[in-house]
């Protein structure tokens, strides 16, 4: 019988020796590694500088491939958008043509735009709810699609099936932002996506302490390419960052299930409040996703959005009257973050539908009566006086 990802991620990426056995691998902290023999000095079998990773990289690829069940490579970058980014400028080429979400993480739209178009690689957004109707978009040199589910600010919950079957169909790559279920609440694999992403400094870390970009792949071949373009550019992730992020999944399982049902209760306070005029959470009964992630996703993470009635003055007093959420562009951590964001000047196919102010809620650890509470509070103050 299969075990499940709880039992899994408390033994992954362990490898105790013989003479000393620890509960997690120590932290190998070098750039030389010194080798034994001349003849071995040019082996590209072994790691021969710190550049290439040492026993806290290997651990953390280790257990993020026991996350992602089926995956055969693991690379880690310094950074989710370095993650993003690399992966992309991996598998394309001058003359190719790649799809990507309107609804993708900003920074990564910002690459596309100014980075891939300058390599004179075309850039096409398309509606995040496309569904096999992005089967018309493909082109003979389109090289990949770039899925990004739920998407970034709006939450876009995208039909991953739908898309990867159109795609694989016409031998055209996917990419998926996996950031949001965190590797562990959608099985983007069995699905039918070819290299998954995840900014590693979020869910997997759990602290707020850690920069850190993890991609993963089931096909040998598609690793060896994303690996050699990581290589090329000399981008690699320290020691300790690898070793809190490992440490981190430890409990990742059991953060999710509380920032899941801790972000659902102030979900679904918030639909009942009358200056709220639209709460995204694909987790809710009635959310236009809704139907879908139930049939992809096995849970939710703490992220989501509302949208506030009234101008930037009334969204600026609700975050300036918050006491237990914190006012930062990360997520993910143990503490809870606010952000008002303007999801227009991230779209060029599908307008924002919009009616007032968005609002994206990171849930964390806290109590979840206090934390609704704190909105409860900072709504009233955010009212016109």
């Amino acid at each position: 019988m299969a075990r499940k990802p709880e039992t899994d991620l408390i033994g992954a990426g362990r490898k105790p020796r013989a003479a000393v056995k620890l509960p997690n691998p120590p932290v190998e902290r070098a750039s030389t590694v010194l080798i034994e023999r001349a003849e071995d000095l040019y082996d590209g079998d072994r790691k021969v500088y710190g550049r290439f990773g040492l026993g806290s990289q290997d651990a953390l690829c280790d257990a993020l491939c026991a996350l992602y069940e089926g995956a055969s490579w693991c690379g880690l970058t310094p950074s989710g958008l370095s993650a993003c980014t690399l992966s992309i400028q991996a598998l394309c080429k001058t003359g190719d043509h790649v799809l990507i979400t309107d609804s993708a993480y900003g920074p990564t739209r910002s690459f596309a735009l100014e980075e891939l178009s300058r390599q004179n690689v075309e850039v096409e957004f398309y509606d995040p709810r496309i569904s096999d109707g992005i089967a018309e978009l493909i082109r003979d040199n389109t090289a990949l699609i770039y899925l990004e589910s739920p998407g970034s600010l709006t939450l876009d919950v995208q039909d991953i099936p739908a898309i990867c079957a159109a795609a694989k169909a016409r031998n055209v790559l996917t990419l998926i932002d996996d950031t949001w279920s965190a590797g562990l609440l959608c099985d983007v694999f069995a699905l039918g996506c070819d290299v998954a992403i995840q900014a590693a400094t979020k869910y997997p870390s759990g602290h707020s302490d850690v920069l850190l970009g993890a991609i993963l792949t089931m096909d040998a071949d598609l690793g060896a390419r994303i690996g050699n373009t990581l290589r090329r550019y000399g981008v690699t992730a320290d020691s300790d960052s690898c070793y809190l992020a490992l440490r981190g999944l430890r409990t990742l399982p059991a953060r999710m299930r509380q920032h899941e049902a801790s972000g659902l209760a102030a979900a679904e306070f918030l639909q009942r409040q009358p200056s709220v005029t639209r709460v995204i959470h694909p987790g809710l009964p009635g959310n236009r996703d809704h139907e879908i992630w139930k049939r992809d996703f096995n849970g939710a993470s703490g992220l989501f959005a509302f949208e506030l009635e009234g101008g930037r003055e009334t969204a600026n007093r609700f975050l300036n009257a918050l006491n237990l959420f914190g006012l930062g562009f990360s997520w993910g951590g143990f503490e809870s973050l606010a952000i008002v964001c303007n999801p227009q000047i991230r779209r060029a196919v599908i307008p924002w539908d919009g009616d007032g102010q968005l609002i994206r809620l990171s849930i964390g650890l806290e109590n979840a009566g206090d934390l609704i509470a704190d909105l409860e509070q900072a709504l009233s103050a955010a009212k016109d006086t």
